[in-house]
């Protein structure tokens, strides 16, 4: 806990103990808070960079909240005690123990979560079941909000702790400490709902934080909080995950990088990891997520769910451009103006090829979609449980009951704690 102005080497220690990627300590800072390397009287004298005072150099509104060093944010000293016993409550072993206790809940753990409301303004959901419905969201491509499903999952009965809330540009990871059957775990999300960019984005960036995504601090900071995790307690994933960004800004700021330290985090992962594809499951994320690299790894999915490494659209507009080609080519609409176009003559003959050209991007845009659906039909999450890269699955009143069965079978305990 960083009380008054630390100077110098203190955040140096501070860093050692809670910035590095490897590092499971927690820092909570106050209002009245900073770390600095040189005071500001001291940059001034010198001729250095300052700000108007010491927290502009480093408080935690506008360096170490969003820069992610900074974990937790407290009003008072009183209330940063009050989130290092909540800390505790998930991650203190006692001496001579292997593990975090785990807690009484008066939650059942066959608890169906489908009735839980959905807080999401303008959603078409009003409850989480709908989400992982196959009349309101066939498709499993509609936003929702991952925060409403993962206070759905965990006990009612225990608080909820986020870690990293205020980390800017990694809102599309949201981590939480939770109990799930009472057990303590890390529960990690993958926010489904398109998050604004403030300011003005990189023009070779996107310009929102799209859902289902990783972007470069979104995969440091679920890499961060897995290596948090290990050893501790068990790990949750909750993905709705269509892989990592790959645009030039992205790649400028390190997510080659940071992707890899999720998939060494995984590889190093000490305790069970329970991975639950709650919509779709493509690209990157079969490579850093995937269970061969780590045999304590469950991965289920709910039904209706889609997994695979590419996705229809993507696996027909770049994949099997042949095939949309020759079924464009082939369709009766578009052979039959090549045929007038190619008896006609003078200004018929222009305005057919001008038809023909409109018609045969019209066809080509269905077959793109016919294509990807037929990919999508092939490639469903039946199929990664045949090929191995999932588990089970499962139904979404099963959510809550098979995690926390998939838990016990890890942790080698028999149902306990849970009323």
């Amino acid at each position: 806990m960083v009380a008054g102005i630390n100077v110098g080497a203190q955040p140096y220690w501070n860093a050692e103990a809670t910035m590095l990627m490897h590092t499971k300590g927690i820092l909570v800072m106050t209002p009245d808070s900073a770390m600095v390397l040189t005071g500001k009287h001291s940059l001034d004298f010198s001729g250095g960079v300052s700000a108007e005072d010491n927290f502009g150099i480093g408080g935690y509104d506008r360096v170490m909240g969003p820069n992610g060093q900074a974990q937790y944010w407290a009003p008072t000293l009183s209330a940063a005690r009050d989130v290092l016993m909540a800390h505790y409550e998930h991650t203190y072993v006692a001496p001579g123990e292997t593990a975090p206790r785990r807690a009484t809940t008066t939650d059942p753990v066959d608890r169906d979560i489908s009735g839980f409301p959905h807080a999401m303004a303008g959603s078409d959901f009003a409850t989480v079941g709908e989400i992982f419905s196959a009349r309101a969201n066939p498709d499993r491509k509609k936003p929702f909000d991952i925060r409403s499903v993962m206070r759905a999952l965990s006990d009612q009965d225990h608080p909820v702790l986020e870690r990293w809330a205020g980390m800017a540009d990694a809102e599309t990871a949201v981590v939480q400490d939770v109990h799930l059957g009472g057990i303590p775990v890390c529960l990690l999300g993958i926010e489904s709902q398109a998050v604004p960019r403030p300011g003005f984005p990189p023009t070779d960036g996107p310009d929102t934080y799209t859902a289902g995504t990783l972007f470069p601090r979104s995969s440091k900071k679920a890499a961060r909080a897995i290596n948090a995790a290990s050893g501790n307690r068990p790990l949750v994933v909750l993905a709705n995950l269509s892989g990592f960004d790959g645009s030039p800004e992205s790649m400028r700021k390190l997510q080659l990088e940071y992707g890899a330290e999720i998939g060494r985090a995984i590889v190093n992962f000490r305790g069970p990891i329970v991975f639950c594809v709650i919509s779709r499951y493509h690209g990157g994320a079969f490579v850093v997520f995937s269970k061969a690299l780590n045999p304590g790894m469950t991965v289920l999915a709910i039904e209706g769910s889609f997994a695979s490494v590419l996705g229809g659209a993507p696996a027909a507009a770049v994949v099997f451009t042949g095939e949309v080609d020759a079924r464009t080519a082939a369709d009766p609409r578009v052979r039959d103006l090549e045929a007038r176009a190619a008896s006609a003559t003078g200004v018929d003959r222009a305005t057919l090829t001008a038809e023909l050209d409109e018609r045969r991007a019209a066809v080509r845009a269905e077959k793109l979609s016919e294509v990807a659906t037929e990919f999508d039909r092939v490639h469903d999450i039946h199929r990664a449980v045949r090929v191995g890269s999932v588990d089970a699955v499962i139904r979404a009143a099963e959510l809550r009951p098979r995690i926390v069965e998939a838990l016990e079978a890890r942790l080698g305990a028999g149902p306990s704690g849970a009323a």
